[in-house]
């Protein structure tokens, strides 16, 4: 009868044992099967652009020279409920932008579809200095995390092809300085989405934004925070160098080449005017 005892409580502590093992060999966070990892929701994008369409434009957009280096760029496009429409990149390959620009210019696309209206727009780059220390949209670029099983999910050898897997998914984020605009229709006039770019400074991300947006004959914008040249959503450069401050509370800081960047982003809507 003790044998018996015995081997019963031998039994426990065996079982227990196992469950502690089974824990930690799990306690890396590592999925231990199909059942455990995350399903990540997929939607229908509304086609408010095609791949091939965007790839144009981006190549429209990059033909003349941006203000900063001149890199190669990442584009993505989002519909209004913030799904992902196309991704496309201008290099020869993958790898010949910035590989992380391209969950930036997610974030953008994100960025300016959740912040403007039908009739008020407003650009990843107008939010710079609202959300610095002591602004009043402080803390708001941590308002809507970027979801990275989107964002990084897939084969990077299909990003910026249509096999790329943020399409049809939701990215999220929130970025605050230029290369994020929104896309309005160009017969309603209503919001339909929004265009992110990225790959090069920040200044130039916008400059190249605004092409694309122009290529694509989606600015039909109602209204924003620039008034200089009628640039509604554009870039500002009001911020004053002795105190940092924007003397609109929309500024954003040059880049590289300070007056030329800034020239080239003042007179955008004067190159390429937007749609009335």
């Amino acid at each position: 009868m003790l044998q018996l005892r015995f081997t019963r409580s031998a039994a426990r502590r065996a079982v227990a044992v196992g469950a502690v093992i089974a824990a930690a060999a799990c306690s890396d966070g590592t999925p231990t099967s199909p059942a455990s990892a995350r399903i990540i929701p997929t939607f229908k994008p509304n086609p408010i652009v095609t791949q091939d369409g965007l790839q144009a434009a981006l190549a429209t957009a990059l033909s003349s020279t941006n203000g900063g280096l001149d890199f190669p760029m990442w584009a993505t496009v989002v519909d209004r409920e913030g799904v992902v429409v196309a991704v496309v990149f201008s290099g020869a390959t993958v790898d010949d932008q910035w590989l992380g620009s391209r969950a930036i210019s997610a974030q953008k696309a994100n960025t300016a579809n959740a912040f403007s209206l039908d009739n008020f727009a407003l650009s990843s780059a107008n939010l710079y200095s609202p959300t610095q220390p002591g602004g009043s949209l402080f803390g708001l670029q941590e308002s809507n995390p970027v979801d990275p099983d989107v964002v990084y999910g897939g084969r990077e050898r299909d990003y910026g092809t249509k096999k790329d897997f943020m399409i049809g998914k939701k990215p999220g984020g929130i970025n605050v300085f230029g290369g994020g605009l929104a896309l309005y229709d160009p017969q309603s006039g209503e919001v339909i989405g929004a265009v992110g770019l990225s790959g090069d400074t920040s200044c130039a991300d916008h400059n190249i934004a605004w092409r694309v947006r122009d290529a694509l004959g989606l600015d039909k914008v109602p209204a924003g925070v620039a008034t200089i040249n009628n640039g509604k959503d554009n870039i500002v450069f009001d911020i004053d160098p002795s105190t940092g401050k924007s003397a609109g509370g929309f500024g954003h800081p040059t880049c590289l080449n300070a007056t030329a960047d800034s020239t080239m982003g003042t007179n955008l809507p004067v190159n390429y005017p937007l749609t009335p």
